[in-house]
C-alpha cells in the first residue's frame, strides 16, 4: 500500500515537474515577444516622429501677403503660348470681421467646420471619423479639413491627396491658429473663397448676386452664398438657379440643426423664392476669348482631380487647344456684318459655332451670340445652349444605325408612302404631304425626308439605334426614347458641342473622341496631368465612309448647298425645327416660321456644327422664315469659317475602307443593271463587302457618256435687301453631273442688253448698282471649268426695286425660273410630323407628342413647348429644277405650306 502510494505520489510529482518545466520557457518567449513589440513601438515613434519632422520642416512659410491673395490662371494655346492670365484678384474687395453678418458666418461654420470655434485648428472628432474611412475605403476616401486647414491649404499648399501635404496642413493650421485669431482667420477665409461669377470674397459677391451690402443679407442670402464656394459653375444661381436653391436649403437645415437659427426662421428661409433673392449686377471684368474660356473653366470643374481652389487660387497653368488665328475670324463671322449679309435686324437673334479637329476632338474656337462679349460668365450658346437638333440627328438615330447593323448599302430601297405610322397607329407625314414612293437611302437623306428616317429607325430597332446615337452625343442613360426621336424632336435639346462631336466621329472613321479644350495641367510645383481623353470606337468604318458620302450629296445636291465650297470635299446636313401649332397662333408665327435653323459639316481636317436661332421666342417677329435667306445663314456661318481656316491647308478627300466596295446599279433599285438599261438611269452606290451583288455588267464598265449640255441651275431666286440697298441672287445646282462648274451671272435693267457682272463658283452673287423703281433681270449659266464650251441653258430671274408709294403698290412679284421664288432654299428645314413627335397630347407616351415638342396640328396636339422640330423647305411643293412640282416630297417640298395638321420635317426642303 505505502508502495502504491509513494508511486502515486512520485507520478503527481513528475507530473508537477513537467508542467513547471513546460511552463518556464513559455512564459520566456511571451516576455521576449513583449520586449520586442515595445522596442518596435518605441522605433516606430521615433522613425514616425522624425518623419514628421522632416516633413514638417519642409513646410512652406506662413506668407501674410498670401493670406490676402489668389494667383491667377495662366493660359497658353494650341501652340504652348501664354494668351491670357485669369486675373482673379481684380474682382476682390475684402470685407473686416466687423462687416461680416452673424447669419453669413453661422452659414459657412455650419456647413463647412460646425466645431470651427472649439478646435485648435484640426478637428479630432472629425479627423477620427475621416481616418475610419480612409482605412475602410482608401485614403482620400474622405477629407476632415477644417476652415483653417483648407485655408493654409488654399494659399501655400497644392492640392494633391497626399500624406506629406496632409502633415503640413495640419502643422500650419496649428500654427496660424497660435498666430491669428478665431476672427481673423474666419475673415481671412471668407474674403479669399470663389464665389462664381461674383468673384472673390463675400463683399463682392453680397453686391453682385444681391445688389445689397453685408449687413442687409437675410439668411436665405447668407445660405445662397454660403453653398456657392463647394461646385461654384454647378451652384450658380444664375444660369443653375435650381442647383442653387437645392444647397440653399440643406444649408438652412444645417443653421437649424446647430441651434444657430429658430424652426421659424429656417421655415421662412426655405420659403424664400430665389428668384425673389437675385438681383445679378455684372462685375466691371473684361477677358478676351470669353466663350472659350468659359469651357475651359467647366472643364476644370467638372474633373474630380482639381478642386475649386486649385483651379483658382494656384496659379494653374492650363495648355488648350485654341488657335488663336481661328477664334478671331468666328468671333468677326458671328459679331460683324462683314461676312454675313443678312443677319435679321433683331437683338433676340443669336448664333452659334463649335469648331473642332475633325481628327483629334479638340476644340480650336467656339462662337457665342451675335454681341461682342469679353465676360467669360455670359451664357454660352455654343456649349451651354441645348435646342431640338431637327433632320440633323437622321444619321445618327435611323441611317448610321442601318448600315452598322443591318448593313444597308446607299442604294437601299425605302417606301416614301403616304400611309405610314409610327408603332403607336399615329400617322408620319412628310411636309407639304408629298411622297416619292421607292427612293434610295441616298436619296431619301439628301431630300431628308420623314417617312423614310422612321422606317429606317423601325427596321434597326430602338434597342440598337439608341446606344448608336448615345456614344456619340453622350445622352443620358436614363433618357427616354420614341420614334419620333429620328425626326429631331426631342424633350430635351443638345448643343453645337455635342452635335460636332457627334458629326466628326463620321469623318474620323468611325472613332468618337469626345470635345475637349485642355491639353495639361501643370501646377505651381511643376506636377503635370495630361487630360487629353481617348478615342473609343462608335460605329465601323464602313458606316462612317457611307454615311459621309451621303452627307456629301446632301452638300453638292441637297439642302446643304448653300454651305458647299469649291475645291473642298464637304459633308453635312441640315436641321430646322418647328412651332407647335398653340405657338403659332399665340405669337402669330406664319406656317414658314422655324425657332431654330444647324448646319452640321465636316472635312478630314475641321468639323463645325452652328445653330442660329431666336433667344426668345415668346415674342412676335422672333422666328426664322424659312421662305428668305434667314434660313441659310447657318450654311453661310459654316462656309464663312470652314473656308477660312481650310485656306492653305492641304484637306484630302475621305479614304474610302476596304470594307466599302462601289457598284453600277440601276437608280431607283438595288439591283445591277442590265445590258438594255439606259445610261442615264446608272449611279454608282456604295455597299458593305460581303453584302454587295455579285457581279456587275461589263456594258457598264465603259466610260459615261459625254455630255453635250449642262444642267441648268435651278430654284434661282433674286430679292431686294432694303437695308444695305443690294439685290442678292442665289440658285442651287445637281450635285449628280460630275462636272467641275462656275456660273456666269448676267444682268439687264428694265429689258436693255445684258452685261456679265461676275462668274463664280459659289451659288450666290451679290448686286449694289441698283435705282429705286427699275426692274433687274438676273440669268445664271453654268459653265465647265475645264471646256469653256460645255454650258447649260441659262435660268432667269427678275425682282422689280421700289420707287415711291405709287410705284410699289405697282410692283410685280418676283418671277423664277423653273418653279416658284421658294423653291431654291432647300436648305430649310421645318418639322413634318414626325419631327414634332407623334400627336396627341404630349404626355410621352406611344400615340402622344414622344417629342415632346407638339405637331404643327390644328387641334394643338403635342406638349406645347415651343420647340416642336423636324426639318422643311419652305418652297412651295416644287422641285426647284422642275417649276411644275415634279420633286414633290423632296428637300424642296419642305418649303411648301406646311400641312398644318401634321408634324412637320424642317429638312425636307433639302433638294434632291
Amino acid at each position: 500500500m505505502t508502495d502504491q502510494m509513494n508511486t502515486r505520489q512520485g507520478r503527481r510529482k513528475a507530473r508537477t515537474e513537467q508542467k513547471a518545466n513546460k511552463k518556464g520557457p513559455k512564459k520566456g518567449l511571451f516576455k521576449k515577444i513583449v520586449m520586442t513589440l515595445v522596442v518596435l513601438a518605441a522605433v516606430g515613434i521615433i522613425a514616425g516622429g522624425v518623419t514628421a519632422g522632416v516633413i514638417i520642416a519642409q513646410s512652406p512659410p506662413l506668407d501674410e501677403e498670401k493670406l490676402m491673395l489668389a494667383q491667377p490662371i495662366q493660359i497658353h494655346d494650341q501652340d504652348d503660348e501664354l494668351v491670357s492670365l485669369l486675373d482673379t484678384g481684380e474682382k476682390r474687395i475684402n470685407a473686416s470681421y466687423d462687416e461680416l453678418p452673424e447669419n453669413l458666418k453661422n452659414a459657412i461654420i455650419s456647413v463647412e467646420d460646425m466645431r470651427f470655434y472649439d478646435h485648435f485648428g484640426i478637428d479630432i472628432r472629425r479627423l477620427a471619423g475621416a481616418v475610419r474611412a480612409n482605412i475602410t475605403e482608401g485614403f482620400g476616401a474622405e477629407g476632415a479639413s477644417t476652415i483653417t486647414q483648407q485655408l493654409v491649404k488654399n494659399l501655400f499648399l497644392n492640392q494633391e491627396k497626399a500624406l506629406t501635404r496632409k502633415v503640413q496642413e495640419q502643422y500650419l493650421a496649428i500654427k496660424l491658429e497660435q498666430q491669428y485669431s478665431k476672427e481673423q482667420i474666419l475673415t481671412m477665409y471668407l474674403n479669399q473663397i470663389y464665389l462664381g461669377r461674383a468673384g472673390y470674397g463675400v463683399k463682392i459677391a453680397s453686391e453682385a448676386y444681391f445688389n445689397k451690402s453685408l449687413e442687409e443679407l437675410t439668411i436665405a442670402d447668407s445660405a445662397l452664398l454660403a453653398g456657392i464656394p463647394r461646385r461654384p459653375s454647378y451652384y450658380d444661381p444664375i444660369s443653375n438657379p435650381e442647383n442653387a436653391e437645392a444647397r440653399r436649403n440643406l444649408i438652412i437645415g444645417l443653421m437649424e440643426d446647430q441651434g444657430k437659427i429658430t424652426s421659424e426662421e429656417a421655415e421662412e428661409a426655405r420659403n424664400t423664392p430665389i428668384e425673389e433673392q437675385i438681383d445679378y449686377t455684372e462685375p466691371e471684368t473684361t477677358t478676351p476669348y470669353a466663350a472659350f474660356y468659359s469651357e475651359v473653366l467647366k472643364e476644370l470643374e467638372e474633373n474630380d482631380e482639381f478642386t475649386v481652389n486649385d483651379i483658382y487660387n494656384s496659379g494653374l497653368k492650363v495648355y488648350t487647344t485654341l488657335d488663336q488665328d481661328a477664334q478671331d475670324h468666328v468671333d468677326n463671322v458671328l459679331k460683324t456684318d462683314d461676312f454675313i449679309a443678312n443677319y435679321p435686324d433683331n437683338a433676340d437673334f443669336q448664333a452659334a459655332v463649335t469648331l473642332m479637329d475633325t481628327q483629334t476632338g479638340q476644340i480650336k474656337a467656339i462662337g457665342s451670340g451675335r454681341e461682342r462679349s469679353d465676360n467669360r460668365n455670359d451664357f454660352n450658346y455654343a456649349t451651354d445652349g441645348t435646342r431640338q437638333p431637327g433632320s440633323t440627328i437622321k444619321p445618327i438615330l435611323s441611317y448610321g444605325p442601318a448600315i452598322e447593323y443591318l448593313q444597308w448599302s446607299t442604294a437601299h430601297i425605302l417606301n416614301d408612302e403616304e400611309n405610314f405610322t409610327y408603332s403607336s397607329g399615329d400617322p408620319v407625314r412628310n411636309f407639304g404631304g408629298t411622297y416619292k414612293g421607292n427612293i434610295s437611302m441616298r436619296s431619301a437623306l439628301t431630300s431628308s425626308q420623314n417617312v423614310t428616317a422612321v422606317k429606317a429607325l423601325q427596321e434597326v430597332g430602338m434597342d440598337q439605334a439608341v446606344p448608336f446615337a448615345k456614344q456619340l452625343l453622350s445622352l443620358p442613360d436614363d433618357m427616354d426614347f420614341y420614334e419620333a426621336y429620328a425626326l429631331g424632336g426631342f424633350n430635351t435639346g443638345i448643343s453645337s458641342k455635342d452635335l460636332a462631336g457627334a458629326y466628326a466621329a463620321f469623318g474620323n472613321g468611325g472613332s468618337y473622341t469626345e470635345p475637349y479644350t485642355i491639353r495639361k495641367i501643370v501646377f505651381a510645383d511643376d506636377r503635370e496631368i495630361n487630360l487629353e481623353p481617348e478615342s473609343v470606337k462608335a460605329m465601323e468604318d464602313y458606316t462612317a465612309y457611307m454615311i459621309t458620302d451621303m452627307l456629301k450629296s446632301v452638300v453638292s445636291s441637297g439642302t446643304g448647298q448653300q454651305a458647299n465650297i469649291s475645291g473642298l470635299p464637304v459633308a453635312g446636313k441640315t436641321g430646322t425645327t418647328n412651332f407647335t401649332q398653340e405657338h403659332r397662333t399665340q405669337y402669330n408665327v406664319p406656317s414658314s416660321g422655324s425657332p431654330d435653323s444647324w448646319f452640321a459639316g465636316y472635312t478630314t481636317n475641321y468639323t463645325a456644327a452652328v445653330w442660329t436661332g431666336y433667344d426668345r421666342t415668346d415674342k412676335e417677329g422672333n422666328y426664322i422664315n424659312r421662305d428668305n435667306a434667314e434660313n441659310r445663314i447657318a450654311q453661310h456661318i459654316f462656309k464663312a469659317v470652314m473656308e477660312e481656316v481650310s485656306a492653305g491647308v492641304d484637306t484630302p478627300d475621305f479614304v474610302q475602307p476596304d470594307s466599302v466596295v462601289e457598284r453600277r446599279v440601276e437608280r431607283g433599285t438595288e439591283k445591277l443593271p442590265s445590258a438594255g438599261t439606259p445610261q442615264s438611269e446608272i449611279v454608282t452606290e456604295l455597299f458593305v463587302r460581303g453584302a454587295e451583288p455579285t457581279e456587275e455588267s461589263e456594258a457598264y464598265e465603259e466610260e459615261e457618256e459625254e455630255l453635250d449640255e449642262l444642267p441648268s441651275p435651278t430654284g434661282l431666286q433674286a430679292s431686294y435687301d432694303e437695308s444695305s440697298e443690294q439685290i442678292i441672287v442665289s440658285w442651287n445646282y445637281p450635285g449628280s453631273v460630275d462636272v467641275d462648274v462656275s456660273f456666269e451671272v448676267q444682268v439687264s435693267v428694265d429689258g436693255g442688253g445684258s452685261q456679265t457682272i461676275e462668274t463664280t463658283s459659289d451659288q450666290q452673287a451679290i448686286y449694289s448698282n441698283i435705282s429705286p423703281g427699275s426692274t433687274y433681270q438676273f440669268s445664271v449659266t453654268a459653265v465647265s471649268d475645264e471646256d469653256s464650251d460645255l454650258r447649260s441653258s441659262p435660268a432667269t430671274t427678275s425682282v422689280t426695286i421700289p420707287g415711291n408709294e405709287e410705284e410699289e403698290e405697282e410692283e410685280e412679284e418676283p418671277t423664277q425660273d423653273e418653279g416658284s421664288g421658294d423653291e431654291e432654299q432647300p436648305d430649310q428645314d421645318s418639322p413634318d410630323d414626325g419631327e414634332n413627335g407623334s400627336p396627341d397630347n404630349g404626355s410621352g407616351d406611344e400615340g402622344e407628342d414622344q417629342s415632346g415638342n407638339g405637331n404643327d396640328n390644328d387641334n394643338g396636339n403635342g406638349n406645347g413647348n415651343g420647340n416642336g422640330n423636324g426639318e422643311g423647305n419652305p418652297n412651295n411643293g416644287s422641285n426647284p429644277g422642275d417649276g411644275n412640282g415634279e420633286g414633290n416630297g423632296s428637300g424642296d417640298n419642305d418649303e411648301s405650306t406646311p400641312d398644318p395638321t401634321t408634324p412637320e420635317d424642317p429638312d425636307d426642303d433639302d433638294e434632291e
